[in-house]
C-alpha cells in the first residue's frame, strides 16, 4: 500500500471527512482495504470500518493480518462482532474469527448471532481441531437428492444458490444425507427432464473424512486439481466442503512455519511482533548452539598436543564444521520437501539412504580430492594435514548426508514434524560429530 495514500486516509480520518474517504474506499478491493487497516491503529481502522457495508466489512476483516485483526477485535463489543461481521461470513471464516477470541467472548458472540442455524453450524465446527478437515471446512454448498428429477433439481439449486457467493460443485446425497456423487452441471442441459439425478451423476467422488489432517487435504486437492473437496463423517454423511482458497491459506501458514523451524525459530513470529516474543522465539536454538559450541571446544581441548605438533590443523576447523553443516542441511531439506509433497514415503528409508549414499560419495570424493590437491601444493605429500583433512572431509560428508536423510524420515515415522530436523539441529550435530571425526583421524595419522 502506497505510503502517500495511507497518510491521505489518516488525514481524512483526523479531519472527519467521511464523504471523500468513502469515495476512495469504494474503488478498493476488500484485500486492499485490509492491507490499509493493517497500517492503521485500531481506532483509525474502526473509523474506516464504519463507512463499509456489512458484506464488505466482513470480507475485509477476514483478509486482515491476524495480529492486526486480533487487536481490532479487542476494542469491539461482542454484539458488533456478531451482527456486523459473523452474520455476513461463511461458516468456515466465522469459525476462524471466533477461534481468535477468548472463551467468554466466544460465547457472547455466539449468543448475538441472529441466524440460529448458522450459530449451530459454527458451534459444531468449533468442536473439530483446526488442523483437521473438519476444522477448516464450510457448511455452504449446494446439495441435491439422488431421486429428484431434472426440474426438481433445477428448482432446488436455484433456491440454494441465492444464499451462496460461489458454487464449486453440486453434491448428490441420498435420503440419509450420505454422499453419493457429484452432479455435472452440463447434464442439466443435455439430459431429458424425466431423468433422475442418480442416473446422470458422477459416482464415487473424491472426499475426505472429517478427521483427515490438513496437510493430507492439501495433497489431495493438489493431486487431483480440485477447487473444492467434500467432507464426510465415518458413515459417509456429507458434512461440508473445503474450498481451494482455504487450502491456500493453510499452505502459506505451513510453509512459513517450516521455513522458520529450518531457520532456527521455535515459534511463529513476524517483523511486527514485540521484542519479548521475537527474543523467546530465537533464544532456544541459540542456547542449543551455544551448548554445541562449548561441546566443540571441549573436544578440541583434548587434542592440544596434536595442535602443538601440527598447528596448521587449526586452519581447517571452519572448513570441516561448515561443510558438515551445509551437507546435512541440504540432505535434510530435500527429504523434508519430499515428505511434505508426498513424493517420498518414509517407508522407503533404506532405498533413500542408499541413494543419498551414492550422491554423498560422489560429492565427498570431489571435495576431498580438491582439498588434497590444494594441501599437496601448499604443504607437500609428507605433511599429516595433506591426508587427514581430505580423509576427514570425505568421512564428514558421508556421515552428514546419511544423518541428514535418516533424522527427518525417522521423525516422520514417529509422527513428529520433520522440519525440526533441518537447519540448526542438523548443523550443530554435524559440527560436533565432524570435529570428533577430524581430530580422531588426525590422531591416527599423526
Amino acid at each position: 500500500m502506497d505510503e502517500e495514500f495511507i497518510n491521505q486516509i489518516k488525514s481524512l480520518i483526523e479531519q472527519k471527512n467521511l464523504e471523500e474517504m468513502k469515495i476512495l474506499l469504494d474503488d478498493l478491493h476488500p484485500a486492499d482495504i485490509a492491507e490499509l487497516c493493517n497500517d492503521l491503529d485500531p481506532e483509525e481502522a474502526r473509523s474506516l470500518y464504519r463507512l463499509l457495508d456489512n458484506e464488505t466489512a466482513a470480507d475485509v476483516l477476514i483478509e486482515m493480518d491476524e495480529d492486526a485483526r486480533k487487536e481490532f477485535l479487542e476494542v469491539l463489543p461482542s454484539e458488533t462482532i456478531a451482527k456486523r461481521f459473523v452474520d455476513y461470513m461463511d461458516t468456515d471464516d466465522a469459525v476462524d474469527l471466533i477461534r481468535e477470541l477468548d472463551e467468554d467472548k466466544q460465547e457472547e458472540v455466539l449468543s448475538h448471532i441472529e441466524d440460529i442455524e448458522q450459530a449451530g453450524d459454527i458451534v459444531d465446527l468449533l468442536k473439530y481441531d483446526d488442523d483437521t478437515a473438519g476444522g477448516i471446512m464450510g457448511r455452504e454448498m449446494v446439495t441435491v437428492n439422488e431421486n429428484w428429477s431434472m426440474p426438481e433439481c433445477l428448482k432446488e439449486m436455484r433456491l440454494q444458490a441465492e444464499q451462496l457467493d460461489e458454487i464449486y460443485y453440486v453434491y448428490v446425497i441420498d435420503d440419509e444425507n450420505r454422499l453419493q456423487g457429484v452432479f455435472p452441471l452440463k447434464k442439466m442441459i443435455t439430459s431429458p427432464s424425466v431423468s433422475k439425478v442418480k442416473h446422470v451423476m458422477k459416482k464415487d467422488p473424491i472426499s475426505v473424512h472429517v478427521d483427515t489432517p490438513v496437510d493430507e487435504v492439501v495433497q489431495i486437492i493438489e493431486k487431483y486439481d480440485l477447487v473444492a473437496l467434500p467432507v464426510v463423517d465415518s458413515i459417509g454423511r456429507l458434512l461440508g466442503q473445503i474450498t481451494v482458497d482455504d487450502v491456500m491459506d493453510e499452505v502459506r501458514e505451513q510453509s512459513e512455519r517450516d521455513y522458520q523451524l529450518a531457520s532456527g525459530l521455535s515459534q511463529d513470529v513476524e517483523t511486527a511482533d514485540n521484542v519479548m516474543r521475537q527474543t523467546s522465539a530465537r533464544l532456544p536454538w541459540l542456547l542449543i548452539g551455544m551448548i554445541g559450541g562449548i561441546g566443540n571446544s571441549m573436544i578440541l581441548g583434548n587434542f592440544d598436543t596434536t595442535f602443538a605438533a601440527h598447528p596448521e590443523m587449526a586452519l581447517y576447523i571452519p572448513l570441516i564444521g561448515g561443510t558438515g553443516g551445509n551437507v546435512g542441511t541440504q540432505s535434510s531439506a530435500i527429504i523434508v520437501q519430499g515428505l511434505a509433497n508426498s513424493s517420498l514415503n518414509a517407508k522407503n528409508t533404506f532405498k533413500q539412504v542408499a541413494k543419498e549414499s551414492v550422491v554423498a560419495s560422489i560429492n565427498a570424493t570431489i571435495i576431498s580430492l580438491l582439498v588434497y590437491i590444494y594441501n599437496f601444493i601448499r604443504f607437500g605429500a609428507a605433511e599429516t594435514v595433506t591426508f587427514s583433512v581430505s580423509i576427514s572431509l570425505f568421512a564428514v560428508v558421508m556421515f552428514a548426508s546419511i544423518f541428514g536423510t535418516l533424522v527427518p524420515m525417522t521423525l516422520e515415522k514417529l509422527k513428529i514434524d520433520p522440519a525440526i530436523a533441518t537447519g540448526p539441529f542438523i548443523a550443530i550435530t554435524n559440527d560436533i560429530i565432524g570435529m570428533m571425526l577430524y581430530m580422531g583421524i588426525t590422531t591416527l595419522l599423526a
